[in-house]
């Protein structure tokens, strides 16, 4: 497991893709059990607190912060509500897309349907909700008919990048859910080309603005698949 940081309020450490959040198998590896056997083995505390603050996709890699006790718990889920929190993803696409270096926004209205997937609606749907992110994209491969963006979530929805680039007619690779293309990358099936390489939030003791960054480029999207 790697761990990016860590102190008496919070744990931050890198989710590999086809491990999930949580799950209620239990003989099935989950973040939360991962955390909590580390904390149990290194700080010898039995059944340590751990609050879950947010989530990533099952075949999503990427950041993602764990509370350790109520209070920073209660602070950053309050961050969470309000927009504080930073979150930016490098995503790999079917398709060219040309943004000429400038950032596009993309707005949608989404609703979670009984398949567990998230769906674009009409603005009056009284069950959809708005989802908005911000892309540019970084590289292309006319070759593989790819593109490789840097996303900045302004909301987040259930299945919000994942439904949205599939609603612009640029699925992310290797995602079946959402007709992502699974020849053009050598993905393996528990993951997709979509990762949280970036979060920021302000530390619940002293509320200061802390980031974190996995060492890796856009680039590594397509060499490291």
């Amino acid at each position: 497991m790697n761990i990016l940081y860590e102190d008496k309020d919070i744990i931050v450490v890198e989710k590999p893709s086809g491990i999930p959040v949580q799950t209620k198998k239990i003989a099935d590896k989950d973040m939360i059990s991962e955390i909590r056997n580390y904390i149990n083995k290194e700080k010898k505390v039995d059944d340590p607190y751990l609050g879950i603050i947010h989530r990533l996709d099952t075949p999503v890699r990427g950041i993602l912060v764990f509370a350790l006790n109520k209070r920073a718990a209660g602070k950053l889920s309050m961050q969470i509500r309000e927009g504080i929190f930073n979150k930016k993803y490098y995503a790999v696409v079917d398709g060219l897309i040309e943004t000429d270096g400038r950032q596009k926004i993309l707005v949608d209205y989404l609703i979670k349907d009984k398949d567990n997937i998230a769906r674009i609606a009409d603005k009056e749907n009284r069950y959809a909700k708005r989802a908005e992110l911000k892309l540019i994209t970084l590289l292309t491969d006319k070759e593989r008919d790819i593109s490789v963006l840097d996303i900045k979530l302004v909301t987040g929805r259930f299945h919000q990048i994942r439904a949205q680039l599939a609603g612009m007619g640029h699925p992310i690779i290797n995602d079946r859910k959402y007709g992502g293309s699974v020849q053009k990358m050598p993905y393996d099936r528990h993951s997709i080309g979509l990762c949280a390489y970036f979060l920021s939030f302000r530390h619940p003791e002293n509320d200061s603005i802390v980031e974190f960054r996995l060492d890796m480029e856009p680039k590594d999207m397509i060499l490291q698949a």
